[in-house]
């Protein structure tokens, strides 16, 4: 698909992307190309080598208000946000989206602190207060980014705004030429400066503001986006299969995503980690297992159930394609679920390939396979992960 925008038999308007980019990338990174020389040196070890690739498209910042309440939803999808710059130039940035471990108190204070120039320690997030905060609509499918810290933007643009009149106030200068650069209120071309502090006093003391201008320095915005975003991306998996023991072992791990404009790269990239963690979990080792007689669940602590470790994990080739999402004022696409959407098909594609047993189920397991000479013991059968079993990746279906 070249065109855009590119309305979809439903709801969704897809609004921007370059999807050749990400399998263009993709495969570069992968070798695609050379994949037959190295199954035919897998086969000469005796080994069943394959390769898989996954594209995906997802509908992120799930919004806008009115296209989910047509939906039957009982709420908006909006968030809100409210800046307080204080007396002494320090702020704080009151938001409805909440975080639980993607680092919003980095990531929104960034986007403060670059705005205007100040130390980065010089900004607070809050959230989840609800003493503090207004209502807010939260955190899921990848919205932080896209809505919330979208909130933030319309709120820091009222306080510049209100900043730059009182600076041009206090020096005398009209306010189109008030630019802000490292901390500091400027009139372009001239040496006339005020330190942000400065200006945050004197919207508190109100001594010398504009005529008919109410003190304080503190702006709240809410942000309903006009459509959903759509980061997209191409992986690609690698695998080796023991003929033997159906074991697999992952070779190489390739992910070339989309998600717009980024603002913190390491942040995305654990992101990214994470949600591929989960997909090689879901598509090689975890399972909820019961007993067959009475029903009892087996699989109920971490002791049992087989959740991936840093042993059954490669080290991740991540790349990004970054076409800027039109709908919103960062141009960010959201990046949380797309590790785990792309990274169980890319896996079992690559196991489906090197054994040929297209019927095969997640987990896949050496038993599921169908190449696994030997049969399960009856600690692997009660056991997800048995402690007596030499090879780490033994697992039970």
């Amino acid at each position: 698909m070249r065109t855009f925008p590119y309305q979809t038999p439903v709801i969704m308007n897809y609004d921007a992307g370059d999807y050749e980019a990400s399998l263009e990338a993709a495969m570069a990174s992968a070798d695609w190309n050379g994949f037959a020389a190295r199954k035919a040196e897998a086969a000469r070890r005796g080994m069943k080598r394959g390769i898989g690739m996954s594209c995906y498209i997802e509908a992120c910042g799930i919004a806008p208000s009115a296209a989910v309440g047509s939906l039957g939803a009982g709420v908006g999808l909006w968030e809100s946000a409210e800046v307080r710059v204080n007396a002494v130039g320090t702020i704080e940035v009151m938001t409805g989206s909440h975080s639980h471990g993607q680092g919003h108190e980095t990531t929104f204070a960034q986007l403060v602190a670059d705005r205007f120039g100040i130390p980065i320690d010089n900004v607070n997030i809050v959230h989840g207060d609800t003493d503090k905060v207004q209502m807010g609509m939260g955190t899921y499918g990848s919205r932080s980014g896209a809505v919330g810290m979208s909130a933030v933007v319309k709120a820091l643009d009222k306080v510049e705004a209100k900043a730059k009149k009182i600076a041009a106030h206090l020096m005398e200068a009209d306010e189109s030429d008030i630019i802000i650069e490292n901390g500091e209120l400027k009139v372009a071309g001239t040496d006339k400066t005020l330190p942000w502090f400065q200006v945050a006093l004197a919207a508190y003391t109100a001594h010398n503001l504009p005529a008919g201008m109410e003190p304080g320095l503190k702006e709240g915005a809410f942000y309903d986006p006009s459509n959903f975003t759509f980061p997209a991306g191409c992986y690609i998996c690698e695998v080796e299969v023991d003929p033997e023991t159906g074991v697999t072992d992952i070779i190489q791990f390739v992910a070339a995503d989309d998600f717009g404009n980024i603002i913190n790269p390491m942040i995305v990239e654990g992101q990214v980690h994470g949600g591929i963690a989960q997909g090689i979990g879901q598509a090689l080792l975890e399972n909820v297992h019961y007993d067959p007689q009475n029903g009892q669940l087996i699989t109920a602590s971490y002791m049992d159930y087989a959740m991936p470790r840093a042993d059954d994990l490669p080290s991740f080739k991540l790349s990004h394609q970054n076409t800027p999402c039109p709908s919103n004022p960062l141009g960010i696409k959201g990046c949380g679920e797309a590790g785990a959407i792309g990274s169980p098909p890319a896996l079992m594609n690559a196991i489906t390939d090197a054994i040929g047993n297209n019927n095969l189920t997640m987990p896949a397991t050496p038993q599921r396979s169908g190449l696994r000479s030997t049969q399960p013991t009856e600690e692997e059968t009660i056991c997800m992960r048995p402690i007596t079993i030499a090879h780490p990746r033994f697992r039970m279906p």
